[in-house]
């Protein structure tokens, strides 16, 4: 029987370095960093168990990068959760609108003088 050339798996492919190939929890499975608080033990304890692994990861600042960019809106990244991440987002855009504010006020004020 002839062999039939097989189709080149993609993961074998050559790819670019990314942050998450040195991230802390490559290899913990996935639903780690997705609590849901299943038989009775809260979403807040399965949470902090996520967090434990972004500790000491030398990627975190990256991984919360690109929660926060990407609007990821569940599970652990970067170490923190998606009310800690929305919270971030909260003070940021506070902070935003006030150095607008100051600018615009700034502005006014020496135009009108």
């Amino acid at each position: 029987m002839p062999r039939i050339p097989r189709p080149t798996d993609h993961t074998s492919l050559p790819r670019p370095r990314h942050w998450s190939d040195d991230a802390a929890c490559g290899g913990i499975e996935t639903a780690v960093f997705f609590p849901v608080g299943k038989g009775g033990v809260p979403a807040s304890v399965d949470a902090a168990y996520a967090k434990s692994f972004c500790l000491g990861c030398p990627v975190r600042p990256d991984c919360l990068g690109h929660a926060l960019s990407q609007r990821e809106d569940f599970g652990v990244w970067g170490g923190l959760d998606e009310d800690e991440r929305a919270e971030l987002l909260r003070q940021a855009r506070r902070a935003a609108e006030k150095q607008r504010r100051q600018e615009r006020e700034r502005a006014s004020a020496s135009s009108a003088a």
